[in-house]
């Protein structure tokens, strides 16, 4: 039976808009000075994680969801792994953009999954912001402004600090500014409308492409703002937060300053180490854990203890 921690290895890509935090915060191993995404624990097409330890080691994500359910309690609910976690390095402001819900992404975009998510501030500059929101009425108020370029009206900004919490249910207008790096939980798809690109050229000189139909399409009017409350719950030097509960998943921040010992309480937990360093013990197996690792308990564990001195971001369905 398989009792060990799989840890991974991200799958890397390169953005307009990235830079190189990624190596300097989490000594991630990246290629470019423009890398702007960290896919740390993913099975999409792609960019697939692959396991860097144990039997399954070279293996891809996705070969071991599909070849092995069993470490996922048979949780096969989904044709496809349901969730994706990246680390985003925002150099520059990413595009304005929004993403669809399920069924327009089954029925106009060929993916089984839309595109909800949520954001961790791990790091930022004085004074950055994100847009979240709009306040158009309507679409056709949203279009007419869009067509106007009266962005500074239509977009709604927040400042934002690091620790800072923010959820993206899909049909969300939304942008990460310039001078954040986060941790993304978000439904497994690759979909993304842009709606706004600040006019900005590739390093060939082509713009990149809009889909101004297709966002109007998808996104939400009026915009909601969506709050959850936040639980903090005590368990022995564990102190953990539930940022969020929702449809899609679950996401929690953990702070440990010594040792925890409990059970899996879920067929499986995806775990990125934000800070700190420790170890995590199952059975009698020791696996050293630091800032930068990312890995999936499985369902074939039934208790792990974890030591150190630890922040991490932690997530289920």
């Amino acid at each position: 039976m398989y009792r060990e921690p799989i840890f991974l290895k991200p799958a890397y890509q390169e953005r307009i808009w990235g830079g190189t935090k990624l190596k300097k915060l989490f000594n991630f191993d990246i290629l470019h000075d423009s890398t702007g995404e960290a896919w740390v624990i993913s099975a999409h097409e792609n960019g697939q994680s692959v396991v860097k330890n144990g039997p399954l080691q070279g293996k891809s994500l996705l070969e071991v969801w599909t070849d092995y359910p069993q470490l996922f309690g048979n949780n096969s609910s989904t044709e496809n792994f349901p969730l994706l976690i990246k680390i985003l390095d925002a150099n520059d402001n990413l595009s304005v953009q929004v993403h669809p819900d399920d069924k327009y992404a089954r029925d106009f975009a060929g993916e089984q999954f839309g595109k909800t998510e949520c954001w961790y501030i791990l790091d930022c500059e004085e004074d950055a912001e994100i847009i979240i929101g709009h306040h158009a009425k309507s679409a056709e108020e949203f279009k007419l402004k869009v067509e106007n370029g009266d962005w500074d009206e239509l977009l709604q900004r927040v400042k934002v600090k690091k620790g800072d919490f923010i959820y993206v249910p899909s049909g969300t207008i939304h942008a990460i500014g310039k001078g954040i790096v986060i941790l993304e939980t978000q439904q497994s798809s690759d979909i993304t409308y842009r709606v706004y690109d600040y006019d900005r050229k590739d390093s060939a000189g082509n713009s990149r492409e809009l889909h101004i139909e297709e966002a109007i399409s998808v996104t939400t009017y009026p915009h909601e703002t969506v709050l959850q409350e936040m639980i903090k719950e005590t368990n022995e030097d564990l102190e953990t937060i539930r940022l969020i509960e929702e449809k899609y998943f679950s996401v929690y921040h953990w702070e440990l300053n010594g040792k925890v010992v409990t059970p899996l309480s879920r067929n499986f937990l995806l775990i990125s180490v934000i800070n700190g360093a420790g170890k995590i013990v199952i059975d009698e197996n020791e696996s050293l854990l630091k800032k930068g690792d990312n890995f999936i308990l499985p369902a074939t564990i039934n208790e792990y203890s974890i030591n150190g001195n630890l922040e991490m971001i932690v997530s289920h369905t």
